[in-house]
Parts: C-alpha cells; sequence; structure tokens
C-alpha cells in the first residue's frame, strides 16, 4: 500500500508513493502519475490507483500526485502546475537524498487528460524539473479549443478565469508551447467521449514540427477511460513502451 507525503502546506499538495517492488536492490525507475478529471475539484489521485499498482508491480517507484484542483480546493492557474512542479521538486530532492535508490535517468511523467496536460506543460515550462520522459494520456492540450467547444463542461473557465487572453491561452496550452524538450508518448482512442482524438493529432504534428520525439499510439474503439485500465490494450502498449 501507499504511503502519503506532503510537499506543501495545503492539504492536497500530497503524494501517494508507491514502493518499487521485484528490483532486486537495483535502482529503480521513476513513475510520476497525474491524474485527470478537468482539473475539478470532484477527481483525485486515486483515479490512478489502478497504474501506480500496475507499474509498482512492475518494478517502478511511483509518485500518485495530488494537487489543488477547481471548486473549493484553491486551484487555478498557475496555482495547479506550480504543485506539479513543487510535487516533482520533491521528487528530485528525495532522489538526491538517497544516492542508487532510484534511476534518475528514467523519470517519466504518466498524465491522463488534464494530468496530461500538467505533464506536457511542465516538461515544457519548468525551470528544474526531473522528468525525463512524458507519457500522455488522453490529454488536454489545446485550452482555446477546448474552451471554444465547451469540452469538460466548461471545464477551462474555472481553470483559468473569465475571458482569458490570447496570452494566457498560449501560456497554459500545450499545443503552443512546443517542443516539450523530452521524449514523448501520446496514446488517444479514437472514440474518446471527452477529449477529441483530433486535439492529440494536432499536438503531434505540432511537437514533431517542433523537433520533439514523439511516439503516437491511436488505440481504435477506446474511450477516454480505457488508456487508464491496466487491463486495456491501449495501457499494455503503454508498458511495453515504458520496457522497450
Amino acid at each position: 500500500m501507499p504511503t502519503t507525503e506532503s510537499y506543501g502546506a495545503h492539504p492536497s499538495q500530497t503524494v501517494h508513493r508507491w514502493e518499487a517492488r521485484g528490483t532486486g536492490g537495483a535502482p529503480a525507475p521513476v513513475a510520476v502519475v497525474l491524474h485527470g478529471g478537468w482539473w475539478r475539484d470532484q477527481h483525485d489521485a486515486h483515479l490512478m490507483d489502478p497504474l501506480a499498482r500496475d507499474l509498482s508491480d512492475a518494478g517502478w517507484a511511483v509518485w500518485n500526485v495530488e494537487y489543488r484542483r477547481t471548486g473549493a480546493d484553491g486551484g487555478g492557474w498557475p496555482r495547479t502546475l506550480d504543485d506539479v512542479s513543487d510535487a516533482l521538486e520533491l521528487v528530485a530532492d528525495t532522489a538526491a537524498r538517497a544516492p542508487g535508490r532510484f534511476d534518475t535517468a528514467r523519470v517519466v511523467a504518466i498524465g491522463h487528460s488534464a494530468g496530461g496536460h500538467l505533464a506536457l506543460l511542465n516538461a515544457a515550462t519548468a525551470e528544474r524539473t526531473p522528468v525525463t520522459s512524458v507519457v500522455a494520456l488522453a490529454p488536454v492540450t489545446d485550452l482555446e479549443r477546448s474552451a471554444r467547444a465547451g469540452l469538460g463542461e466548461g471545464a477551462v473557465t474555472p481553470f483559468l478565469g473569465a475571458d482569458p487572453s490570447d496570452e494566457l491561452y498560449a501560456a497554459s496550452s500545450p499545443v503552443r508551447r512546443v517542443p516539450a524538450g523530452v521524449p514523448l508518448l501520446v496514446v488517444h482512442g479514437d472514440a474518446d467521449q471527452r477529449v477529441p482524438v483530433e486535439h492529440s493529432r494536432d499536438y503531434v504534428a505540432a511537437a514533431r514540427d517542433a523537433g520533439d520525439s514523439v511516439a503516437y499510439h491511436e488505440v481504435a474503439g477506446a474511450d477516454h477511460f480505457a488508456v487508464i485500465d491496466p487491463a486495456h490494450a491501449a495501457w499494455r502498449g503503454v508498458r511495453a513502451h515504458l520496457e522497450g
């Protein structure tokens, strides 16, 4: 079972740590997982528990990150992204204090939906991050496009505030902050009912044009949540990618 640590004073500034299993004492690669839910406080890090357990069983040290969300939790732009950066600084500091325990050459941020947005944006903008690659599962990549379409039942407005400027959309949208600067895997189902697959197709094209190394897996018939189901072929493809 995981243990919980704080990276800040707010109750939501926590990480649930799953120890790597079966490493035989070798340094464990690190997976930092970031849940979705359109940044809203009715969803929390436990959405990613099945993936965290699966990764832990496969020998990964897993940090399942909670962050301040919109609603009554005090999140929103840029606080939510700042929380992710602070959690990743805790990862880096912990690894530095325990030489030989973690494989710091393999630190992957795995984000689903809004968590994919945070993972991609952190990689592209953070001054200090231990992340060496990103796996984005059905990510939110274009906040202006999402707002125009009313995606997430209008979730962009509570995240960015009313009437965002073009500069704010540009600062907060991964598709407008390429290159991410680390190798990327983007996975999206073509039957996604929450974030249209065209968003990932366009993000991948933009990231590749900007010079990023991007692997793209489009999963036939998969919906928005299939990509975080450990039993689904979409996640099995991610595991194969991580082990390759």
